[in-house]
């Protein structure tokens, strides 16, 4: 199943699975911060998973545990996950920062309490008009708060700067 989205509607992807407390320097470590993306996204996730740049495809899913994206204020730990391919990231809570640098750049972000259900591997479906994240071959689903619409509309356009270009005020 190939990954992929329909704005902040449904969106499908393989999960990959993390635990609590990851931070933005495991997400992406700082000596690689040199440089063009290109060169940082190969390193993406290499602080807690060597090679994940290489499993990872387009539409595909991070889900973690608590205070995911702790640490510093580097936003090109979002800017890295989404040009390796990541689309949603699924935490039970992230650190607001990441959170908030998540939504500038049009990253879906998801608090989800149950993210232990989920396996690596499994293939999701996230039905953000219903809150809800199903697991595909299972009946299990897992329930989300529903965005705001204002945030919605921001990841729907590809983060703030678009969202504010949309609107005449960028």
């Amino acid at each position: 199943m190939s990954g992929g989205q329909n704005a902040v509607g449904e969106r499908v992807g393989k999960a990959f699975v993390f635990g609590d407390d990851v931070d933005t320097d495991a997400i992406i470590p700082g000596r690689y911060l040199r440089g063009n993306i290109d060169d940082i996204v190969p390193h993406v996730m290499e602080g807690v998973r060597p090679g994940f740049a290489d499993e990872v495809h387009h539409g595909d899913v991070v889900v973690a545990g608590r205070n995911f994206g702790t640490g510093s204020s580097r936003e090109l730990a979002v800017v890295a996950l989404q040009s390796a391919g990541i689309t949603v990231v699924i935490a039970v809570s992230f650190a607001r920062i990441f959170f908030r640098n998540c939504i500038n750049n049009g990253l879906l972000a998801l608090e989800c309490a149950d993210t232990g259900l989920i396996q690596e591997g499994d293939h999701v479906t996230i039905e953000g008009d219903a809150g809800v994240v199903r697991i595909a071959g299972s009946d299990m689903t897992l329930s989300f708060p529903p965005m705001p619409p204002e945030i919605r509309e921001i990841v729907e356009c590809g983060g703030l700067e678009n969202y504010l270009a949309r609107r005449g005020e960028g």
